[in-house]
């Protein structure tokens, strides 16, 4: 399974549309670390997506996301796991909500026995919770042994971004921590917290998904100046 284990400051690239698919598919060697397929967004077209997918040439996370945490599509439970387990052979690592970790146990323990990595995820599009709110969820998360825990929240003010990177900058090594902002200071925050240790880093591919994103390839580079100087 640690060969499946992002490293820090991995930068992934969003697919959410059929441009973001194309860009994908047109991305030179080394433009991301890893690609992540918002499932939810082709469920009307799901057979061009199996076909297309086995042409990425990058690690894939596979991601069905809940309606309540920006899912594009309303789908129930038993959906949602069917589609995970039909992108389980290309899938380096799936992304599953800490709210769907109970009722999805079984994605979630047969991606262990199939050796394909599993981040927890939450998101607050409305605020940064205390650092108490966020070692709480941290600490549920935990429970389910991931190996990756994934915290996306709205940075409305320098404090939410200084209390994400100070929570970043404390965490143990295992699980693996992602964390990132949105909106306001989300920019910053992606660069920010990619330098502190956060191992997966998101930017969009073809258009902006969430205020506050860079494009993958431009957060590369970015981080790449930051790390040579």
């Amino acid at each position: 399974m640690t060969s499946n284990l992002p490293k820090p400051s991995s930068i992934v690239g969003t697919i959410h549309s059929s441009a973001a698919l194309k860009a994908g598919l047109r991305l030179k060697p080394g433009a991301v670390d890893f690609l992540e397929i918002r499932v939810d967004y082709f469920v009307n077209d799901i057979n061009k997506l199996v076909t297309a997918v086995t042409k990425l040439a990058f690690p894939l996370i596979i991601t069905v996301r809940h309606p309540e945490e920006g899912g594009s599509a309303p789908l129930t439970s038993a959906e949602r796991e069917d589609l995970y387990r039909q992108f389980f052979p290309v899938a380096k690592l799936i992304d599953v909500e800490l709210r769907s970790a109970t009722s999805l146990s079984r994605v979630l323990k047969d991606a262990k026995k199939a050796h394909i990595g599993r981040i927890l995820s939450w998101h607050d599009f409305e605020k940064t919770p205390s650092t108490a709110g966020l070692q709480s969820r941290w600490e549920k998360a935990r429970t389910f042994a991931p190996e990756v825990i994934k915290f996306a929240t709205r940075t409305r003010t320098a404090a939410d971004l200084a209390r994400l990177i100070d929570f970043q900058a404390r965490a143990p090594r295992r699980p693996c921590l992602s964390l990132m902002g949105m909106r306001e200071f989300g920019m910053i925050s992606r660069l920010a917290l990619a330098q502190t240790g956060s191992v997966l880093n998101y930017g969009y591919l073809g258009e902006l998904q969430v205020p506050g994103q860079w494009s993958a390839r431009l957060l590369k580079e970015r981080l790449q100046e930051i790390q040579k100087s």
